[in-house]
């Protein structure tokens, strides 16, 4: 399972979405067999194609959420449909005015709990080997993992720009 906070060509700001979106085609050449999971912000979930709810959140992090899984651009992509962190206008991470959301940790905390939720089996739709956290967005995921109780996928983090480290 690869965690990003975007993937090319759904969402783009930099050079982290286009390494996120090549990279299932890379591993399948070498029969991986890998998903995506990504922020459902408007532009990936308007992308999905015959979305399918796989694990729904009576509440997370401050509102109900959902993970939907379909393909979009040739990608299996499972995003997380929490409307109340991710149905903003702006970019990923910056409102219409240029500045950082100011829930951004608590936005990106919770995608790294839904990924943490498949490292641990709780999502029966896949269940990966290897829990994949791209850029700091994603890296909580590790964390949560480290904690788990019972199954417990591994977990990989790198680091495409060192600039960014979420510091909160």
């Amino acid at each position: 399972l690869a965690v990003a906070s975007e993937v090319f060509p759904l969402v783009k700001t930099g050079g982290l979405a286009d390494v996120v979106g090549a990279l299932p085609d890379a591993l399948q050449a070498h029969g991986v067999t890998s998903r995506v999971l990504v922020p459902g912000y408007p532009a990936v979930m308007a992308a999905l194609k015959t979305p399918e709810t796989i694990h729904t959140y009576a509440t997370l992090f401050g509102g109900p959420a959902s993970l939907v899984a379909a393909k979009a651009a040739g990608l299996s992509v499972i995003a997380l449909d929490a409307p109340h962190l991710f149905n903003r206008p702006g970019n990923p991470y910056l409102g219409p005015d240029g500045k950082d959301w100011p829930d951004n940790a608590a936005r990106f905390a919770a995608l790294c709990r839904a990924a943490a939720d498949f490292g641990e089996g709780r999502v029966a739709a896949f269940v990966p080997d290897i829990v994949h956290s791209h850029d700091w967005q994603a890296a909580l995921a590790a964390v949560y993992l480290a904690f788990a109780k019972g199954r417990r996928a591994a977990s990989l983090l790198t680091v495409h720009n060192l600039a960014f480290q979420g510091t909160f």
